[in-house]
């Protein structure tokens, strides 16, 4: 356990998955059929991820695949607006697009519309992870995602492999997206097969509940990891969170604010807690900090724009100076 929080505390993170482009209506409680204006930013787990890394100090470099288009340079272009290292990106060409998201700031009847038609960050070679200097960094991060479809699949396992043998750690967002793949079986032979290649894995309850099989043994399946020598945190949305590391079980809970959409709070949590890790501060104060971002980045619009920096995120605590019992 030391050893990765050691790793992590390098600051420097390669983060594996997709890329995508966020449109979200620009007056925050108008249905996207309603709206007359849309704002773009940037958007895709792992690149949400990287871009709340860098705000709160960290170094992430994001490797995937955009398209040869105005879009994919769109989502580059904002990358490199958020400071995020783009020296690993792949263009490909031909019929294969960004992702898009299209949704609103609202919660009561919240709609988020995914094109994921031909989706190019599939495209990542085992040739394109070779190319990664991995000692380089402290931690490889990755988004379930990327596992749902070849080449991408072979490619991130392949980096796992690399990863290992530089000596980086794997932490792993389970980031279960049923859409990208081919059928629940196959997501959760393959999603389990991270996990227990991974270090550290963070998910919901959901999510753990669905690589075990159902949702009532999750929390048994999140014990099971840890058990492993895992770093495991089980999320559960407004009930908190519980951390298992070396035997302990941290519960904590989150920080209440009124929440104008639903999205984004996953990724914000993984940059705030690994933030928070890095800084040095104990583990229950890590996770907190994640929790924090997570609350602030749902009451705002959008996603990666809505992620705090450091002294935002400073001044959110020090204006909500407890979370709720867990």
């Amino acid at each position: 356990m030391q050893a990765l929080l050691d790793a992590i505390a390098k600051r420097s993170f390669v983060v594996f998955g997709r890329a995508g482009m966020d449109l979200f209506a620009a007056t925050p409680g108008v249905k996207s059929e309603d709206a007359g204006m849309f704002q773009a930013d940037l958007g895709g787990s792992s690149a949400n991820i990287c871009a709340g890394l860098v705000k709160l100090g960290c170094r992430a470099a994001l490797v995937t695949s955009v398209s040869d288009d105005a879009v994919g340079r769109f989502a580059v272009n904002r990358l490199r607006h958020y400071g995020v290292d783009t020296t690993y990106l792949q263009v490909v060409g031909g019929e294969y697009r960004l992702s898009l998201a299209v949704y609103e700031s609202r919660i009561e009847g919240f709609q988020n519309v995914i094109y994921r038609n031909g989706a190019v960050d599939f495209q990542v070679t085992p040739q394109d992870v070779e190319r990664v200097d991995y000692a380089d960094f402290g931690a490889l991060i990755t988004a379930g995602t990327v596992f749902a479809a070849d080449p991408a699949r072979e490619a991130t396992f392949h980096a796992f492999d690399l990863a290992r043998r530089a000596g980086l750690p794997i932490i792993f967002d389970i980031d279960y997206r049923p859409y990208s793949w081919p059928s629940p079986e196959v997501a959760a032979q393959v999603l389990s097969r991270a996990g227990a290649e991974s270090d550290m894995i963070v998910g919901n309850d959901e999510e753990f509940g669905f690589m075990a099989g159902g949702i009532d043994k999750g929390l048994a399946k999140a014990r099971e990891l840890a058990a492993q020598g895992k770093l495991v945190v089980y999320k559960m949305g407004h009930q908190g969170a519980i951390t298992f590391a070396d035997g302990q079980e941290i519960r904590t809970g989150i920080f209440p604010v009124t929440a104008i959409k639903p999205n984004g709070a996953g990724d914000s949590f993984m940059a705030g807690l690994l933030a928070g890790i890095a800084d040095g501060r104990p583990l229950r104060e890590a996770v907190l900090r994640g929790s924090a971002c997570a609350s602030i980045v749902v009451s705002r619009p959008g996603c990666a724009p809505a992620m705090p920096d450091t002294q935002g995120l400073n001044e959110f605590l020090a204006a909500h100076p407890g979370a709720t019992d867990c």
